[in-house]
């Protein structure tokens, strides 16, 4: 029996159609598909030509289709500068080595017992690495120890480990213990008493939460058992768990925040990240990546425009395994607050770019990578690494040929709507009791 026909092309019926067939037939189709061939040939090359135009001629710039088809490849192995482009194989590698869904935490613990709303004893303080421990977090977790009757500490903080609060190191818990005595700006405490709804025991009217720190009693005192006011449930721990990673990220991303270099310290540093970014490309390219820094401050970084790409789709491909986007990681144009917030964002052009910005004046860097979604090429990834060109007129000249990319295909808007919560809000606070066993942790949001 015969194997079956293959269906015709369209080109097949169109030859019938003339009655063409054998050489003639053949010699139409291999026509009509270098026909093709050259119609998208000479567009690619008009796109060449506008991103030489716009961007000049010895700028770096890599745009490539989702099927790996190149569209544009300008100095493309060049390595450079990338500034914070460096925080996307950085984005990866977090992702990667924790997952979307990781919590940094900070433990509060204490041992003593509470007379009359003291702490007869020191609140110890443990952090896990968590950067990103602000005002607000602290006056809810004075509020959660409030609530669970602690008002005063006869002892005092003792931070173990590395402690970071307020964007900066405080390796004494200074800037730590300040906040949670309660002076904080009146913005934060707003924000939390809004927030919270009396949730973790902060209540319309109630005063703001707060420890009050004095001198540790001297020892050997002694105080009767009927005067301990034991914490609720026994509680002797208490865990500020941070929003998660995922959209941690997000909001590093969106103002391109540079404590993204502390961090990675909690999966080895920029080491770390560099193998990561390396492992995810071909053994050719792998020298066009150097990462001494996670964040794009060290001088010694350097990506190329197409291994820019090649990260971008490697973060593109990790998300993917959890259901995640582009999207939920970095800005979106026009539609984010932060680096992209004004740029892109007329109103035909805002939310169809997705990226990442790049600035050091210093090292004459500025860059730009994204991604924008097309009917004719699926997604379109770009890398635009630009050197020695002042910062704002290569910024403007990223802006014009990104638009010229939107104009030259039909595209749509990311599917992305903002989450308008605030960190806090996505934040968890765990009571252990330690005392009960086997009892499980209250958990409030």
């Amino acid at each position: 029996m015969p194997p079956p026909r293959a269906p015709w092309h369209p080109r097949h019926r169109l030859c019938a159609s003339l009655g063409l067939c054998g050489r003639s037939a053949r010699l139409i189709v291999a026509l009509a598909a270098l026909a093709t061939m050259d119609v998208a040939s000479a567009g690619n090359a008009n796109l060449a030509v506008t991103a030489r135009k716009i961007l000049g001629a010895t700028q770096g710039v890599y745009v490539e289709a989702a099927d790996g088809t190149v569209l544009v490849a300008q100095a493309a192995s060049r390595a450079v500068h990338p500034a914070s482009v460096s925080k996307v194989p950085s984005t990866l590698a977090l992702l990667a080595k924790l997952g979307p869904d990781y919590r940094f935490e900070t433990h509060f613990a204490w041992s003593g017992p509470i007379v009359d709303g003291a702490l007869q004893g020191d609140l110890t303080v443990r952090s896990d690495g968590d950067v990103t421990l602000v005002d607000e977090d602290a006056l809810l977790v004075a509020a959660r120890l409030n609530a669970l009757g602690i008002r005063r500490i006869a002892g005092t903080l003792r931070p173990s480990g590395s402690l970071t609060f307020d964007w900066q190191p405080d390796p004494e818990g200074v800037r730590l213990r300040h906040a949670l005595a309660g002076y904080v700006p009146d913005p934060a405490w707003q924000a939390v008493r809004q927030l919270t709804s009396g949730d973790l025991g902060v209540a319309a009217g109630e005063a703001r939460p707060a420890l009050s720190f004095i001198e540790t009693p001297a020892h050997g005192a002694y105080v009767t058992r009927a005067a301990l006011t034991p914490p609720s449930h026994g509680a002797r721990e208490l865990v500020y768990r941070s929003q998660p990673l995922i959209s941690l990220l997000k909001s590093l991303n969106d103002y391109s925040n540079n404590i993204f270099d502390s961090l990675v310290e909690a999966i080895g540093g920029a080491p770390t990240v560099q193998a990561v970014a390396r492992s995810r490309v071909p053994a050719d390219l792998r020298a066009e990546i150097t990462l001494a820094d996670a964040a794009g401050a060290d001088p010694h970084n350097r990506l190329s425009p197409r291994v820019a790409v090649r990260l971008l789709r490697a973060l593109e491909g990790e998300l993917a395994t959890t259901g995640h986007t582009l999207s939920d990681v970095l800005p979106v144009a026009g539609v984010d607050t932060g680096t992209l917030e004004a740029r892109i964002d007329d109103p035909d052009q805002s939310g169809r770019v997705v990226g990442k910005t790049g600035t050091f004046g210093s090292y004459g860097a500025s860059a730009l990578v994204g991604a924008i979604r097309t009917l004719e090429h699926g997604t379109v990834y770009f890398a635009i690494l630009d050197h020695g060109v002042p910062v704002q007129e290569a910024r403007r000249r990223q802006d014009r040929f990104v638009r010229a990319l939107l104009a030259r295909y039909r595209t749509e808007p990311w599917p992305y709507h903002r989450d308008l919560r605030s960190a806090v809000m996505r934040a968890q606070i765990l009571v252990l009791d330690r005392e009960a066993a086997g009892s499980a942790p209250t958990v409030s949001h």
